[in-house]
């Protein structure tokens, strides 16, 4: 069965201090189109996340939303500037020396002094990590393909009932059509004895262009195509590959073809059917493009 390509899928995993959360969000797009927010010290994971879920899905716009925590206690340091703090400590000196104050500075206040005191995070492990984004992805990939899946089941089962609507005005286009062609031979032979009543009817010359009529009014190969469009789509929608693009392309098929048995019928009835027919083609054109 097709999936669509609107989803959410999240998450975590554990590991030696380690913590890391993936949220994924999805939306429709022609093409696989991926966003990343994420803290800025693990930016190099993206190549990783891109190829993971280049494997796993075809199409949609994928955001990526990641927190991370290191809660190692290795994970920051901490870093004096003995420069800045001894022209700080020379600063209070001078002014206890130049105002005749008393010095009561304690190392506690002096570490307090603007930017004395820097943390520092530590170099991630990069393999460490890597191993432990990708579970935590996976997971979420899981969590999203599953629901693209539900989703996906929903739209297909959707699709089919359109589908089944199209059949059926088809069939009903194609029980109409030779009834349209006897209906301009007698009208034809109607205006003819009327404008030349005292004339007997040439049926020879009745039947030639009634003939051309019904070819030029001819809609055989155009529903033979419409036919086969409606069994292709209900095949790919059983599939359980990315069939998104090929759908889209029948759509616009039996678009053509009820424009083309709108423009040939000259007939009221089937002009109407035409209407219907397209109208339920346009509905299936906009859930189509939510199909992975």
């Amino acid at each position: 069965m097709v999936s669509s390509m609107t989803g959410f899928g999240r998450g975590t995993a554990q590991a030696e201090g380690r913590e890391i959360t993936i949220e994924l969000k999805s939306v429709n797009h022609r093409y696989l189109d991926i966003g990343y927010r994420m803290p800025r010290q693990i930016n190099f994971l993206e190549d990783v996340f891109r190829a993971e879920l280049s494997e796993r899905l075809s199409r949609g716009h994928v955001d990526v939303y990641v927190n991370y925590r290191n809660l190692r206690n290795d994970s920051k340091t901490v870093e004096i500037d003995k420069g800045l703090l001894s022209a700080y400590l020379e600063a209070a000196k001078i002014a206890t020396d130049e105002f005749e104050l008393e010095n009561d500075l304690k190392l506690t206040s002096a570490l307090r002094f603007q930017d004395v005191l820097t943390v520092v995070s530590a170099e991630e492990d990069r393999e460490a990590l890597v191993s432990l984004s990708k579970e935590a992805l996976n997971m979420a990939i899981d969590e999203l393909k599953a629901m693209r899946a539900k989703e996906g089941e929903r739209l297909a089962n959707d699709l089919l009932n359109r589908l089944d609507t199209i059949d059926a005005l088809r069939a009903q286009i194609e029980k109409r059509a030779p009834q349209v062609v006897e209906e301009y031979r007698a009208k034809l032979s109607e205006r003819i004895e009327k404008l030349l009543s005292s004339v007997t009817v040439d049926q020879q010359r009745l039947a030639t262009e009634v003939a051309i009529f019904a070819d030029k009014a001819s809609i055989d190969e155009e529903t033979v195509r419409l036919t086969s469009h409606v069994k292709g789509m209900k095949e790919l929608l059983a599939s359980s590959e990315a069939t998104g693009r090929k759908l889209d392309f029948l759509v616009q098929e039996m678009n053509r073809e009820f424009n083309t048995i709108g423009s040939k019928a000259n007939d009221g009835e089937i002009v109407a059917f035409v209407i219907d027919g397209k109208a339920e083609v346009e509905k299936i054109r906009e859930q189509v493009q939510n199909i992975e």
